[in-house]
């Protein structure tokens, strides 16, 4: 019988639809979470300019992006509270027997998450409350507080890629923990500020692609130009750093998970001179068809010379591998990451040569529309690192010490099942609900900008700045000054 349908047939009826929950739930969550961890750097870059300029245009982009940024975090609280609960209620072999070890993290997280949530709402409540350095100030831990967030994760995840601080007694169990070395385990730095860079060239790249649209559509306007130009700087400069760290990960990868590189880059026997392959499919013989393949270069990539030996699937029995339909997975996942990685890269220097160079944006609606797709194309690729690093390191929950098979949860799979079909219809109706509230306070700025353009009279929340004491509004009338007629009432534009 194939190897592969051997292992699936010993595996728990659970172990299917347990996994496909926690899969499901996690990319439907890494969605928002680049937002929640850059989005809170990018709009104080867009709040210091305007501070440092006098600029009320980059205040009030500022400011709408504070509004978003909350919006977001509001969802973001549903799908990582699901998240908590699905390590304990899925995974109870994993919690039980390691959660004193790693659990750390998550507790790291979770006051990272309150912290965060309360500076949001100090942020939000600042504007036209608070002076503008105060308001400016009280903001700046925000950043902080969010990559404190992705710390409590990355360093959950570095220790289940690369588990250290215990000792095991007689039974298997770990005992004698070091807190210190269980959180800085050797995958943690490379994975961290990976993940780091990732979640604010995602995020700049996802700003900046609306206001792409918007210039693509004729919207020329300074505000447009602002919104696109700050968000999309910031992406671009980290682009090739993001580029650098994905190839350090990678190395970091080749040392200290040698077989999970093996089913990355698709390698079966151990040996010297190995070729790279750019996708293609392993066969159960060990055999690649399709793809392109590249001869030596994967040595090159591993060790910088031919030489280099690189460790085959073959060097471990097969249940302790990836099998090779989880392999052609990753690899897939991974080649499509860089590949999107190579096309981001060119855009960020396209943009920056023409900045550097002509000291002006690109001109070709080819840039704009390739800026406009640069958002979700960094999602995707954000989506690909992690089946990347998940799928990889399969079987194993815990890194050569636990599998998932000896970690998932004895409830029926059954009902596991149903619960996969509630959660996304669930998940349906709360993303939808997070896409229709943005939509509508998208068309409520859109109406707010145009009011000026039509003569009309503006005195509501944000007339010049969204700084200083807000202009009386008449006992009786709900709408701002000059405002008659069917107008919408003041706050309807989204602003208040």
């Amino acid at each position: 019988m194939h190897t592969t349908v051997t292992l699936l047939a010993d595996a728990p009826a659970q172990l299917l639809p347990a996994r496909q929950l926690m899969a499901f739930t996690l990319a439907s969550h890494i969605i928002l979470v680049p937002f929640g961890v850059a989005l809170p750097l990018i709009t104080l870059v867009m709040h210091y300019r305007g501070l440092r300029h006098h600029d009320p245009v980059a205040l009030l982009l500022a400011r709408r992006w504070s509004a978003v940024m909350a919006v977001q975090f509001a969802v973001g609280v549903v799908t990582g509270t699901v998240l908590s609960f699905e390590f304990g209620l899925l995974w109870p072999g994993l919690m039980g027997t390691w959660g004193g070890v790693f659990g750390i993290g998550f507790g790291v997280e979770a006051w990272a998450f309150f912290l965060e949530a309360v500076l949001i709402a100090i942020y939000l409540y600042g504007w036209r409350r608070l002076k503008p350095g105060t308001h400016f100030l009280l903001g700046l831990p925000l950043p902080a507080a969010a990559l404190l967030g992705a710390f409590g994760i990355l360093a959950a995840n570095s220790w289940m890629n690369t588990p250290q601080g215990f000792t095991l007694d007689a039974k298997g169990k770990p005992v004698d923990v070091h807190i210190w070395s269980a959180i800085f385990t050797p995958m943690f730095g490379p994975q961290y500020w990976h993940f780091v860079v990732a979640m604010l060239v995602t995020a700049g790249y996802a700003v900046a692609g609306v206001y792409a649209v918007g210039w693509l559509r004729g919207r020329r306007d300074r505000y447009h130009r602002l919104g696109f130009t700050v968000p999309f700087t910031l992406a671009a400069v980290f682009t090739p750093v993001q580029m650098l760290l994905g190839d350090s990960i990678a190395r970091s990868v080749f040392h200290k998970q040698p077989v999970k590189f093996a089913a990355t880059e698709m390698v079966w026997r151990t040996d010297t001179r190995v070729p790279e392959y750019i996708f293609g499919r392993l066969h159960p013989d060990g055999s690649i068809s399709g793809g392109i393949k590249i001869p030596q270069l994967d040595s090159y990539l591993a060790g910088f010379t031919a030489d280099t030996r690189v460790t085959g699937l073959t060097s471990v029995p097969a249940s302790d591998r990836p099998t090779v339909a989880q392999a052609t997975v990753a690899h897939w996942a991974f080649d499509l990451m860089v590949v999107l990685g190579s096309l981001l890269l060119l855009l960020a220097l396209w943009y920056g040569w023409c900045r550097l160079r002509r000291r002006r944006l690109p001109r070709s609606p080819w840039f704009f529309r390739g800026a406009a797709c640069a958002g979700v194309a960094s999602v995707v690729a954000v989506e690909c690192g992690w089946v990347t690093a998940e799928v990889g390191r399969q079987p194993w929950i815990v890194y050569r010490h636990m599998r998932i098979a000896e970690a998932v949860t004895a409830t029926r799979s059954t009902s596991l099942w149903i619960m996969l079909g509630l959660v996304i219809v669930v998940y349906v109706f709360i993303f939808g609900s997070l896409l229709a509230v943005l939509l509508k306070m998208r068309t409520g700025w859109r109406l707010a900008d145009a009011r000026p353009a039509a003569g009309e009279r503006r005195e509501g929340p944000e007339s010049g700045t969204p700084y200083g004491p807000r202009s009386p509004v008449p006992a009786g009338d709900p709408r701002p000054p000059g405002e008659t007629g069917s107008a919408p009432a003041e706050g309807a534009d989204g602003r208040s």
